[in-house]
């Protein structure tokens, strides 16, 4: 097969376009089944010391090769990003095309990376490098058969938000306008105190009630059920696309077990958040819930509730842009043995979402989630950073609202770092974003790999009797979120190419693949891969995963 049509083959073939031959590998019953050897650098510090030993131990993952039929619950389905989604997924759908000046364009999924973006597997004998696109490594849910429903305070019908969104091109709404004007929200929880109150006039498709209570909990779970029934689902995601709320105070007694945030509920504690109820709802219906906004949705109380429920949760708030290039650019400038001094970001945007961020305390939220973004990465360089906690870059975030550019932002920022012999460098950036064709492909991802983390279990042969799932809290899911969660103990990180480099290699350890060391020691050494032996067979594999 040519170098031409082997490419267009990955792309175009909806059978799996690869397959690895390995005695460590097996696919049987629809189900495909890895042992993986997971390597490790453990430290100890010991007077200032640093002892290293090298550490691997022996995982087998097991992944249901078997889609299900999915459904999608957005909150906030709508604003500019659930109003976005729907359309998006009918015209991928249907293949729609429509004219701008530029020309005919067609739907596409570009800048999400399981439908967009390719996988290194490996180089040919002749050194041609072997890229597979993401979604074709393990089998994950066709975005065009999502079935999406949800929630929203205001009653108006998709082709009306979507016209009030402003974000699609006119040609393209008026065909989507007889099936979108048949779409209606849910209505959704309105806790007055938690939104800004410039919020108030869109308020007229709401449950009743303005504060928390178990009937509310109720509402969403049975919301959900009907949902999956009329549709005949398999799954139900739920994920927050909805105005930020501001944060929750954390206060023994109310939030910070499950037990007492389910209490808090009941008596309709002023500081439960309407996106805590939704979680909770969602929890007690199995579907894992994703927090798309900066808020602290994940209370204490609400994280030891999702674990106890067996569900998956992720979080916080879409990286969609300016906090997406705050990411790479810091962490190539302390790489490159930089010391940024100073960041100082600037955005406008005239949607929704700015006009809520006008408040004081729903601002508060999305400035917290902006600015630890670099925490890890000044952390990483104790030559530059000696001390992190009290050496640290200025970091300003503002935010403005401005309603005459609607959805699309305008980011600007200015990165001052003290190089080679502490001569200044400043880099300044403008970025002009259209905030919702941003977030809305990251939703896309973080629902299909959520889903697809639903599928995989996993064994450590010296350590666990049965089949476990990950732990709940899907840090997996941390290069498509500003503020993201991770386990208990573990680090946050926030570098954008580490974050990457954890879907691939946990995609490439499903199938038995090592990951990608980028050595190629093959062109720089007299390495003949020819004579290269395959991985040692593991004693016993096929019968232990069989069990």
């Amino acid at each position: 097969m040519t170098t031409t049509n082997w490419r267009k083959n990955v792309v175009d073939n909806e059978a799996p376009v690869f397959k690895v031959h390995s005695d460590n590998v097996t696919y049987k019953d629809g189900e495909l089944t890895s042992r993986y050897s997971y390597s490790l650098n453990h430290c100890q510090i010991e007077d200032g010391f640093i002892n290293v030993e090298p550490k691997t131990t022996e995982f087998v993952f097991k992944t249901d090769l078997k889609t299900p039929k999915m459904g999608l619950m957005l909150v906030g389905l709508g604003g500019n990003n659930g109003s976005t989604m729907m359309a998006s997924i009918i015209a991928n759908r249907n293949k729609m095309q429509w004219e701008t000046k530029q020309g005919t364009q067609t739907a596409n999924y570009y800048g999400s990376i399981t439908q967009s973006s390719t996988v290194r597997l490996g180089t040919t004998a002749s050194g041609e490098q072997i890229y597979v696109p993401m979604n074709k490594m393990v089998p994950l849910v066709n975005p065009d058969n999502l079935v999406i429903g949800g929630w929203d305070i205001n009653n108006y019908n998709l082709a009306d938000a979507m016209k009030r969104a402003g974000v699609l091109p006119v040609t393209l709404q008026q065909q989507l306008r007889p099936e979108m004007s048949q779409l209606h929200p849910l209505p959704g929880l309105y806790y007055p105190d938690f939104i800004a109150s410039n919020q108030e006039d869109r308020a007229d498709n709401c449950i009743e009630g303005r504060s928390p209570c178990w009937e509310h909990v109720e509402t969403i779970r049975s919301d959900i059920r009907n949902f999956k029934a009329a549709n005949g689902l398999d799954k139900v995601i739920v994920l927050w696309t909805a105005n930020t709320e501001r944060f929750a105070e954390i206060i023994e007694g109310v939030n910070t077990t499950s037990e007492e945030l389910l209490e808090s509920i009941r008596n309709g504690h002023p500081e439960v958040s309407a996106s805590t109820v939704y979680a909770v709802a969602a929890a007690l219906e199995g579907c894992s819930y994703i927090n798309g906004s900066p808020q602290n949705t994940f209370v204490p109380g609400y994280r030891q509730f999702a674990e106890e429920q067996g569900i998956f949760i992720g979080g916080d708030d879409f990286k969609s842009g300016q906090t997406k290039m705050k990411s790479v650019l810091v962490d190539f400038l302390v790489n490159a043995g930089l010391k940024v001094e100073s960041i100082v970001s600037y955005n406008h945007l005239g949607n929704n979402d700015g006009k809520n961020l006008n408040e004081a305390k729903q601002f508060r939220s999305k400035e917290i989630s902006k600015s630890n973004v670099v925490d890890d990465m000044v952390a990483a360089n104790p030559v530059l950073y000696p001390n992190p906690s009290s050496d640290h870059p200025d970091h300003c975030v503002v935010i403005k609202y401005v309603p005459f550019v609607g959805d699309s932002k305008r980011a600007m920022d200015e990165y001052t770092s003290r190089i080679f012999m502490n001569g200044l460098n400043t880099i300044s950036m403008h970025n002009t974003c259209e905030d919702s064709l941003l977030a809305t492909p990251l939703i896309i991802d973080l629902v299909l790999l959520t889903e697809l983390c639903q599928r995989i279990k996993y064994q450590i042969p010296d350590q666990t009797a049965d089949w476990c799932k990950f732990n709940t809290v899907l840090s997996v899911l941390s290069y498509l979120l500003k503020a993201p969660m991770v386990e208990s103990g573990a680090p946050v990180i926030n570098a954008l190419g580490a974050q990457r480099s954890a879907i691939e290699n946990i995609l490439k350890a499903l199938v038995g693949l090592p990951p990608d060391n980028s050595m190629l020691l093959e062109h720089k050494t007299v390495l003949d891969v020819k004579k290269m032996t395959p991985p040692m067979r593991v004693k016993n594999f096929v019968k232990e995963t069989s069990n």
